[in-house]
């Protein structure tokens, strides 16, 4: 068995609530990508994507309606995100492990883009933006260390993964744009205090799991 084969990061595991409808439109749309556009042709379109929302998040400060540019942007990186992979698979491309650490490496630029965003024009007295940041990174070093650990990598968690996440920030953006700024300056504590839970949760199960293959592995070792 060869090191490409061997590696496991493009493989991951956890579905979301979507994942089924996501891979039925992934497998229709997949071949009737044009064969000018390659699997990291899509991938690197998130540097776009990022300069497009800290933009329309600067703008927002002066006409909160910018932030339907934003939402655009989330549905551009989810749409290239989706599919670059899919592609590269498709077409034998061979970037595999290169894939995996170019697109993830974006994915958080993405999401420090989103929430640079917000600061322009959401009131942060007390640093939530910063510490949501510090959180989101948080699942992310977990998926990371716990996929070195397990070489299993997983972003799905409790049948909530990055898709879902996309729709929150989008419905975010919508009720900003209908409602205004005020009423999701007042919630961001407590989706940061919901969003420390869950964290503690999954880091709490990971490391069981962990724990578990290791005394398991004692055990034969004894045998």
């Amino acid at each position: 068995m060869n090191k490409i084969e061997e590696f496991q990061g493009h493989l991951k595991v956890g579905m979301s609530h979507l994942h089924k409808w996501e891979q039925r439109f992934v497998k229709w749309g997949t071949p009737k990508i044009p064969h000018s556009i390659e699997t990291y042709h899509l991938t690197a379109m998130t540097i776009f994507w990022c300069i497009g929302v800290l933009v329309f998040g600067f703008m927002t400060q002066y006409n909160i309606h910018w932030l339907w540019g934003s939402s655009a942007m989330i549905i551009l990186q989810y749409l290239t995100d989706l599919f670059d992979g899919a592609v590269g698979r498709h077409r034998d491309t061979g970037l595999v492990r290169w894939g995996y650490y170019a697109d993830h490496f974006l994915d958080y630029m993405f999401i420090c883009c989103i929430l640079i965003g917000y600061t322009f024009f959401i009131p942060d007295r007390y640093g939530v933006m910063f510490f949501l940041l510090m959180v989101y990174g948080g699942f992310m070093v977990n998926a990371f260390v716990s996929f070195g650990a397990l070489n299993e990598f997983r972003v799905s968690y409790f049948g909530f993964g990055p898709t879902e996440g996309r729709i929150g920030f989008i419905a975010a953006n919508t009720m900003l744009a209908v409602f205004g700024k005020t009423y999701l300056a007042q919630f961001l504590p407590h989706i940061l205090i919901v969003a420390s839970i869950a964290l503690i949760i999954v880091v709490y199960y990971t490391q069981k799991k962990i724990w578990v293959i290791d005394m398991k592995e004692k055990t034969k070792g004894k045998d």
